[in-house]
């Protein structure tokens, strides 16, 4: 995905400075029969040297838009901010990503990313450095999700002190409200600022179709930049990451060019650092 977002011009696009990549450790795609967790000491790892990439750019002042392949880099976000303190979240995704290794079907950390960054699953993952929880249920947002369906009863269901605003629920309020009133609930909070997650899979497959888990419905393009506009407009918003486009199904490179089209739109006003 880094690769190529790079090779289509995301960086002449967004005026954005190149820093660099984390190069992942060798996938493992066993399950790990003591964690529940597949490739999770890799996860570990790489949550670590993430982290400090992030860090790094933070202390120099820059806001960090990190290009990821599956939405387990959020473990690396959500630490390096806590190594800072206090920070909220807003996720915005097709799915809550609120799975475990006891509800899991695959055992993969890209649907547990928001459980364990809040704290539920194996301590390898929710607890490094005795940092558990990265960020608090209550400083989190879920924007956009589709699945669980409202009012379902699943396992990853989002539950208070979690504020979560399904997508039926943002087109029916408008999504420009609702956009409003998440991004004002995380500038009320008690925190140092917030980092915005975004799985292109939150998006209608019309639009992103080449995503690993397709689920009916979703955004527009229109929709997503509103969100993302009113977040990436606060003074409290700290850096983003952008995850789950898979070049492998995007042969022309029509998914590419929507991600950059966009991502340039939103930061049109400044040079941000990718």
């Amino acid at each position: 995905m880094p690769g190529t977002l790079r090779a289509h011009g995301i960086l002449q696009r967004l005026r954005a400075e190149d820093a660099g990549a984390v190069v992942p450790p060798a996938y493992i795609g066993a399950i790990d029969a003591e964690i529940g967790v597949r490739n999770a000491r890799q996860i570990h790892d790489y949550s670590l040297l993430l982290a400090d990439r992030i860090g790094e750019l933070l202390d120099q002042g820059r806001f960090p838009l990190v290009l990821g392949g599956d939405c387990s880099i959020l473990l690396g976000a959500a630490f390096s901010l806590r190594k800072r303190g206090r920070y909220g979240l807003l996720f915005v995704d097709g799915h809550t990503d609120l799975q475990t290794p006891a509800s899991s079907q695959t055992g993969g950390a890209a649907g547990m990313d928001l459980a364990l960054v809040t704290g539920r699953g194996p301590e390898l993952l929710t607890d490094i450095d005795s940092r558990k929880p990265y960020v608090r249920p209550e400083d989190t947002i879920l924007c956009g999700y589709r699945r669980p369906a409202p009012g379902e009863e699943s396992p990853a269901a989002p539950q208070p002190p979690m504020a979560a605003f399904p997508l039926p629920l943002m087109q029916q309020q408008g999504i420009a409200q609702s956009a409003e009133t998440a991004v004002a609930h995380l500038e009320a909070a008690s925190t140092q600022g917030f980092w915005v997650h975004v799985d292109m899979d939150v998006l209608a497959t019309e639009w992103m179709f080449a995503v690993d888990s397709p689920e009916p419905g979703g955004m527009t393009p229109e929709e997503l930049s509103t969100l993302l506009r009113a977040a990436v407009n606060s003074e409290r918003c700290t850096g983003m990451e952008i995850t789950i486009y898979d070049p492998t199904l995007d042969p022309s490179g029509a998914g590419a060019d929507l991600i950059i089209h966009m991502l340039a739109e939103l930061f049109s006003q400044e040079c941000q650092s990718s």
